[in-house]
């Protein structure tokens, strides 16, 4: 009589002790200190807290680093789109270097970025000074917050897009042509459904990333209540006067509209995948 085994043997050994070591890891690294912030600013109580929250200066910060995280990102998804089907589709000199330079914002530094583009866009500036007789200020405006933040997150839109376009095949394309579509219609009807989950992945990440951006924003920016003030900077301010509490709480209300645009930001792609059938 064969003893009964309480555990079945799996076929890839070790998955209760990977399981455990990824759950714990989790658990340091991100939801005790979530779980901290949450637990922090509930010392405001209801009211404190929802006095921080309706204020006119947190409001405006809001505003202003979900605004422009969302247009840069729309930016983004548009053109870094086309910088990855030219370094897939093409083949021209130096395009090996372009390649490379798409990974800088990676690499550099943000506050480098900061005083390199504010340079830039500074009414004496390189562009700036062209700029400037037209009327067009972008230095310290919330249209130099946008230049930022496009800067630091196409990278994230183009190595999203790049590897799944490259596994689409130049006769897929020649296929549709054959049987009469457009240019426009092959783009629209054969590329682009295959491309909306990285599409949608890459702008999930370059808006994540711009609205948690500091460093090259703060330069630019001009930090101006009520013009260009973003939220993690009220929350630098907000530390600096000994007000953890409500530091906290402006943290807590940027982690939940944060969590809850990138939430239908992941439905949409779940149903995208589902509409097309990709992962089936």
């Amino acid at each position: 009589m064969t003893p009964s085994r309480f555990k079945r043997p799996s076929i890839i050994p070790g998955f209760g002790m990977t399981l455990g070591f990824t759950l714990a890891y989790l658990a340091l690294i991100v939801l005790i200190p979530l779980a901290g912030l949450v637990w922090r600013s509930a010392a405001l109580g209801w009211g404190g807290f929802f006095s921080v929250a309706i204020d006119p200066r947190t409001i405006n910060a809001l505003k202003i680093s979900f605004g422009t995280s969302l247009v840069a990102a729309l930016v983004n998804v548009v053109f870094g789109v086309i910088v990855a089907w030219v370094l897939v589709r093409y083949r021209f000199p130096g395009r090996r270097i372009i390649d490379a330079i798409v990974d800088l914002p990676f690499a550099l530094p943000t506050a480098v970025a900061g005083i390199a583009l504010t340079a830039l866009y500074a009414k004496n500036g390189w562009i700036g000074k062209w700029l400037e007789p037209l009327g067009i200020k972008v230095a310290f405006t919330p249209l130099g917050i946008i230049i930022a933040l496009i800067f630091i997150g196409l990278p994230f839109v183009v190595r999203t897009v790049q590897p799944v376009m490259e596994e689409i095949r130049k006769e897929v394309e020649e296929a549709a042509a054959t049987l009469g579509a457009t240019r426009f219609q092959t783009i629209t009807r054969v590329l682009l459904p295959g491309l909306q989950p990285a599409i949608l992945t890459g702008f999930a990440l370059a808006f994540a990333r711009a609205v948690g951006e500091y460093g090259s924003v703060i330069f630019i920016a001009g930090n101006l209540p009520y013009v260009s003030e973003i939220a993690p900077l009220l929350i630098v301010i907000r530390l600096e006067e000994f007000d953890y509490a409500g530091a906290t709480a402006i943290a807590t209300i940027m982690l939940s509209i944060s969590f809850l645009m990138l939430l239908v930001i992941n439905l949409i792609q779940a149903w995208s995948r589902r509409r097309y059938g990709y992962g089936t």
